[in-house]
């Protein structure tokens, strides 16, 4: 019914109208973007201008150099050439000591695709438009309303009232965090008494190195992927009771470095299988980490004989291979990003639904579905979990204690400002897709710059055209549902609170806890409403006092 199949006649003719238009005007958003972040670069050609680059970023921009037809450009003398492309952008943005350079690459980033005729504004007003002549169409009150139809939330007031709970918990927060930066940064100068928006980041990324003092590549020779499987896979023996085993030799592969695991249940039996492909090849894979699905699991009968079908997934990531006779050494980040895309595979293989197009994650609401992925990450704090992997690959030294408290203390870092980012987007998008009315007295813009009252601490400047690149809702599938981000983040939290509450050292009851978990969250896939799964395992509805708790926004009891 949402895709238009109950309209009839000059209505149909219209939605269908509508989609294409909808279409062509996203990828049109999309091009103007990638144009605009094109043609802006600044060339560097002096040392003084590349001051406080790390030596990956001086390498990378000799070689965007190059690429635009400075031959003969190096890491060593440039020229060099920044470029609005997110690997090139964000580093310059945290290391570069050259505030007017910062100043000058932040403006261009945050007005991309705002005038000229790469003018994304006038598209937004026809998309938004658009939506909500659909939304008409289908009976509904606003876009927003159409959205949350096939989403666990149950309607926009509920959306509202979670991200009003979370801005009321964070904004006091990333007001405390903006001060005690620009205490930092004045520390180091009367010339930074006022931070700027292009100076947030670089100050940032300083106290950070000066509270916590450890890089990423410090912790790289704690965690050597054999020992992370063997840490991961024991956690899932630990939690829901069953044995993943090599089955290598099982199942062809599409290249040597790929691994087949089974998994096995408490009998004995394989009740699944899976791909790991962990390591990162430019030339043939895209980058990032993902889960897909192989084959899912289902009811099978042929000839009068009724089977079930095992379902098999692709865990893909992208770290360092293993080099000279070193196993491949992954970063803490790395390590979190494994056990991400191993619950969403958990939830694909320990389904008990034994149809298709409900087991595992299909079907599961889009709001919902990062539950398992996300309550997964909790473990890679849990002492427990951590310490059982995180071991010299040469000496076998645990990791030492210090970085374990600096890992728990950088968790946290900045949190107030982070959450309420995230809120600020979400809260833009919902507005825009449920109020917002094209002939009314208010611009997109208007709207944007309202709600930056309340939900930033250093309001946007006059001329940032955030929207004009906010490819989430405007091209991806994100339209009215950019909150979900933080509502599936309330779930896996309160979930992982429930192990907490059980008690982290309780053997006993964490292993009740997990079958619980495993009977509910993983096992019942797409079958059932989330919110009634949740219920079940939880005993109650959701709550996001576990999440404030592990953002450090409200004390721990």
């Amino acid at each position: 019914e949402l895709s238009g199949v109950g309209l009839e006649g000059e209505a149909r003719d219209r939605f269908n109208v509508i989609q294409m238009e909808l279409a062509e005007f996203s990828t049109k958003f999309s091009n103007h973007v990638l144009d605009a972040t094109k043609s802006f670069s600044l060339t560097l050609t002096t040392k003084a201008e590349i001051d406080g680059l790390p030596p990956s970023l001086v390498s990378l921009a000799a070689q965007a150099a190059r690429e635009a037809g400075e031959i003969n450009a190096t890491p060593e003398n440039g020229p060099w050439r920044i470029t609005l492309d997110f690997p090139s952008y964000g580093p310059f943005m945290q290391h570069s000591t050259r505030r007017d350079l910062r100043e000058k690459l932040y403006k261009a980033y945050v007005t991309r695709a705002s005038s000229g005729d790469l003018d994304n504004n006038p598209l937004i007003e026809r998309i938004l438009e658009l939506r909500q002549e659909l939304a008409d169409l289908l009976g509904f009150g606003s876009y927003a309303e159409l959205s949350l139809a096939s989403k666990m939330a149950p309607n926009v007031q509920a959306v509202e009232a979670l991200l009003e709970e979370l801005r009321q918990a964070s904004y006091d927060a990333a007001v405390k965090d903006l001060k005690e930066l620009q205490a930092f940064a004045a520390s180091h100068g009367k010339e930074y008494q006022d931070l700027q928006h292009w100076d947030i980041t670089f100050w940032a990324e300083r106290q950070r190195e000066t509270k916590f003092a450890f890089t990423a590549e410090e912790l790289r020779p704690y965690f050597p992927l054999p020992q992370v499987l063997d840490g991961l896979f024991g956690l899932v023996k630990r939690l829901f009771g069953v044995t993943v085993t090599p089955a290598d030799g099982q199942a062809p592969v599409w290249h040597e470095d790929v691994r087949y695991f089974q998994i096995a249940d408490e009998t004995g039996s394989p009740i699944a299988y899976f791909y790991l492909d962990p390591y990162s090849r430019p030339a043939e894979k895209r980058g990032g980490a993902w889960m897909d699905v192989c084959i899912n699991r289902a009811k099978i009968t042929e000839n009068d004989v009724t089977s079930i079908r095992l379902p098999v997934s692709y865990l893909i990531c992208n770290q360092t291979p293993p080099v000279d006779g070193k196993p491949s050494l992954m970063t803490f980040y790395e390590v979190e990003t494994l056990f991400h895309e191993f619950g969403h595979g958990l939830h694909h293989m320990l389904t008990k639904v034994d149809y298709a197009g409900a087991a595992g994650i299909n079907n599961v609401e889009w709001d919902a579905v990062e539950l398992p992925s996300q309550f997964m990450e909790n473990w890679c704090y849990e002492r427990l979990t951590l310490f059982g992997m995180a071991k010299h690959y040469e000496t076998g030294e645990a990791l030492p204690e210090h970085y374990y408290q600096k890992l728990l203390a950088a968790r946290n870092y900045m949190s107030g400002t982070a959450m309420l980012r995230q809120l600020h987007f979400s809260s833009v998008d919902l507005e825009l897709h449920h109020r917002y009315r094209s002939n009314g007295d208010e611009t997109p813009a208007d709207v944007r710059h309202r709600i930056a009252k309340t939900t930033t601490v250093l309001p946007p400047l006059p001329e940032d055209s955030m929207l004009c690149a906010f490819g989430h809702i405007f091209e991806g599938g994100y339209a009215a549902g950019y909150y979900s981000y933080k509502w599936a983040e309330v779930l896996s939290a309160d979930a992982f609170a429930a192990f907490e509450e059980a008690g982290l050292e309780n053997e006993e009851a964490i292993k009740a806890t997990g079958r619980r978990y495993r009977d509910t969250v993983l096992a019942l896939g797409g079958g059932k409403h989330p919110m009634q799964v949740f219920k079940t395992f939880r005993g109650r509805e959701p709550s996001t006092i576990a999440l404030l708790r592990h953002n450090g926004l409200v004390s721990a009891k």
